[in-house]
């Protein structure tokens, strides 16, 4: 039996880099790149046209930002899952991006293994968090005044079985099912479906908002 083909669109103002992405996704026999925008508008435009399984967009670009996309990209294509590259010093956006339907977000300086497996995790329905940023991204969105914040997350993790709790730090790790299930040996199904029942449990929408539950947790 023929294994899928995910169909991926670029969207990076830089050539350069554009050229480097499709090169090492185009190593996987599973992935085909089928377009390339160079900024915002035409990310969503080819978005539209191809319909890819996943699009890869930037965050600064001309004409319209990666944000900005994302958000059109979510409300007139929802199947599209939308991976946002991004470099330390955008932190404070991933969030933001994830908190509009975002599938994730990936460092530019990532390895290719990890950009090839962000991008079919992004395609089988998960949300992908860059292992190798997470604890820096959870740590600087976490920073700032919020009172009450650490026993109102005490108070939702409470809720939690004691399985589902170490499931939840291991989000806060950024680790994937697949590692979360090597850790705790458990299948990778088992693993998606612990983190399914901890993100309704939890009001979260995604795993980044779970994992700055549990670091407020202290978990």
């Amino acid at each position: 039996m023929t294994a899928k083909v995910i169909r991926v669109v670029i969207a990076d103002d830089e050539p350069l880099i554009r050229a480097g992405i499709r090169m090492i996704l185009t190593s996987a026999p599973d992935i085909e790149v089928v377009a390339e925008g160079s900024n915002g508008r035409e990310a969503v435009e080819l978005a539209l046209s191809h319909a890819p399984d996943v699009l890869l967009l930037d965050i600064q670009m001309p004409v319209m930002d990666g944000l900005t996309a994302l958000g059109e990209v979510v409300r007139a294509a929802p199947a599209v899952r939308a991976l946002v590259l991004t470099t330390f010093g955008e932190k404070e956006n991933v969030l933001r991006a994830l908190s509009q339907g975002g599938a994730g977000f990936l460092l530019k300086d990532s390895a290719p293994g990890e950009l090839i497996g962000a991008v079919r995790a992004a395609a089988a329905g998960d949300a992908y968090l860059s292992p190798g940023a997470t604890r820096h991204v959870v740590d600087q969105l976490a920073a700032g005044p919020a009172a009450g914040r650490g026993e109102e997350a005490r108070r939702r993790v409470a809720e939690l079985s004691e399985r589902e709790r170490g499931v939840l730090a291991l989000l806060g790790e950024g680790l994937s099912n697949a590692d979360a299930g090597r850790r705790l040996h458990m299948s990778e199904a088992t693993v998606k479906t612990y983190v399914s029942r901890i993100l309704a449990k939890l009001a979260c929408e995604n795993r980044v908002q779970a994992a700055l539950l549990a670091r407020d947790a202290g978990l």
